[in-house]
Order: C-alpha cells, then structure tokens, then sequence
C-alpha cells in the first residue's frame, strides 16, 4: 500500500490500484528473486567448471546453467505466490509485485509454470537426465516442503538449506553431459562422488548461518508475517547465536574435506581454515554479544565467505581427482 501526497498537501493512503498488463523490468527482477538466483547461477556455474575433465564444453555449461536459472526464477515467482498473504504483513517484502497488486496472480501463475516446465524439459533434452531431475528436485524441495513449513515448524531454515543446496549439483552433473555407451541413462552415481557431496555441504552449511543472523535481525517481522523460525522466540539471541556458531564449526569441517579425499592440494587448508576461523570467530562474537550489529557483521561476512571459498575451492582443484 503506497502513501502519496495530494494536491492540497493532506497526506492520505492510496488503495491497492489492481494489477497493470504487462510486467516492468523491475518487477520482474523481483518477481523472480533475481538477485537471489544469482547464487544460482554461480554455484552452477563453478559445479559443472569442477566436475569437467579434459576441459570445459562451453555449450553445454550454457545449456546448464541457462536451465538451473530458469528453475531458480521458476521457485522465486512460486514462492511469492503462495507468500502473498504473509508478505503483505511484513515491511520489507509488502512492496513486492503480487502484495502489491502490481502483478495479476494469474500472470505470475502462467510465468512461473513455464520457466518451470522450460527448465526441467531444456535441461534433459540439451545437458541429461540427472541434473533435469535435480532441478526438479530442487523446485519440489522449494515450493512443497520448504514453502509450507515456514508456517509449521522453525526446521524449515534447515529444509531451505538442502533445497539451497541443489544448485551445484546440477551444475555438476550437468558437466558429464549425456550417457556414453553403455551407461545406465541415469547415473545416480554422479550425485554422491566426493566432489559432489562437498559442494553440497559447502552451500548446506554456509547458507545457516547466513539465513539465522537475517532471521534475528527481522525476527518481529517474520512473527508479523505468520512464519515460524527459531530466532521468533529467541529476543535474547542465545538460541540462534549457539546454532551459528554450531553450524560455523561444521563448516570448518567441510572446509578439510577436499584435502581429505584428494580434490585439492594441501595448500587448499591454510587460507580455507583461516577463512573459516573467521566465519567462527564472527559467530563467536555474535553469541558473546547477542546484539544486531554482531548479527549484522556475520551476516555481511557470510556474503564474503562464499565466493572466496569457492574461489579458493577452483585455485587449489585437481581436475584429474
């Protein structure tokens, strides 16, 4: 609901003008969470460049990352849908298209179950059968469990994770492009190799402690909104600080595994544990304090934390492990 000035200066509230034909860029962006499936596109991206061996197929990253985006636009513009309600409560997403009745219901209904269907079809036609299957996860994950559980139960943050955690997978199945000869036409095989498992734990834990501190920071919105998470019953911050710190000591451990099962070099563990010994200590801080600027401070490390560890992840890789 937007507040306007009239011609005699008297400050009134405008009504819900219904939904204009057509769709504006940015709502659009919005619509589709686009800054969000940027991470999308990144750890796709970085998925299939360390899953390709003997080189990188640049039409066939294309192909996969094109469809990883389009599930990732699919799941924002669904997600927004079945979140009018709540996000007409909360500040900081009241603005949004639908809540705010900039974008018909119907059309977004349409959008989204194209860029879907586009998605998961594209991706097994053009790239194979095992990242479609994963995308296809992914929005199931999103829509149908994550989605609805964030009204029943604060495990939610933890379902959003796995489903958050998808993305790279696709990416690195998608890089061994379609069955050879001889090979089952769906190789489960490609989704639990050690490389893979370790991007997934990767996104799995970074995205914990990256979502707690925004959840402690808004927490009375998210309470205004119906959704229940852990921070909504924690106004001390013990609860939600202890499980960024448990989850920031479990990425510490990630951080050993390419080391362990030969995907790096060793060199990989000097600059990964100093960076998550920061992640730590951010965490730490956070528990010792409980306040909104140490909540803040972890929050915008985590922004940092991600993409150096997967700059570092691709700097130390072994492309013949």
């Amino acid at each position: 609901m937007s507040i306007a000035m009239s011609s005699d200066a008297e400050t009134h509230v405008e009504e819900p003008q219904a939904a204009a034909p057509g769709l504006s860029r940015a709502d659009f962006m919005m619509l589709t969470k686009f800054r969000l499936s940027t991470l999308v596109i990144v750890t796709t991206f970085f998925g299939f460049w360390l899953a390709s061996r003997g080189g990188v197929n640049g039409m066939l990253l294309l192909h996969t990352v094109v469809g990883a985006t389009l599930a990732a636009f699919a799941a924002g513009i669904f997600n927004q849908l079945m979140e009018i309600e709540p996000d007409a409560k909360m500040k900081r997403t009241a603005s949004r298209p639908l809540p705010g009745r900039r974008v018909d219901p119907v059309v977004a209904f349409g959008l989204g179950w194209v860029l879907s269907a586009f998605s998961i079809i594209h991706l097994a036609k053009m790239v194979n059968l095992e990242s479609s299957a994963l995308a296809a996860a992914t929005l199931l994950v999103y829509l149908f469990i994550y989605t609805p559980m964030k009204q029943r139960s604060s495990w939610n943050t933890v379902v959003g994770a796995v489903a958050g955690a998808l993305p790279p997978l696709i990416g690195w199945t998608g890089a061994a492009g379609a069955p050879h000869a001889g090979e089952p036409s769906f190789r489960f095989a490609l989704m639990v190799e050690p490389g893979a498992i370790y991007l997934f734990l990767l996104l799995f834990v970074w995205q914990m402690p990256h979502f707690l501190a925004i959840n402690w920071m808004y927490r009375d919105e998210y309470r205004k909104g119906g959704f229940v998470m852990w921070a909504n019953d924690d106004d001390s911050g013990a609860k939600t600080s202890m499980l960024c710190v448990v989850f920031s000591v479990m990425a510490l451990l990630v951080a050993l595994m390419p080391v362990v099962f030969g995907l790096t070099s060793s060199w990989f563990l000097i600059p990964a544990v100093l960076l998550n010994g920061l992640l730590l200590a951010k965490a730490w801080r956070f528990y010792m304090l409980r306040d909104r600027p140490t909540a803040r401070k972890l929050f915008l490390f985590t922004l940092l934390h991600l993409p150096l560890m997967l700059g570092l992840t691709l700097l130390f890789w072994r492309h013949g492990a």
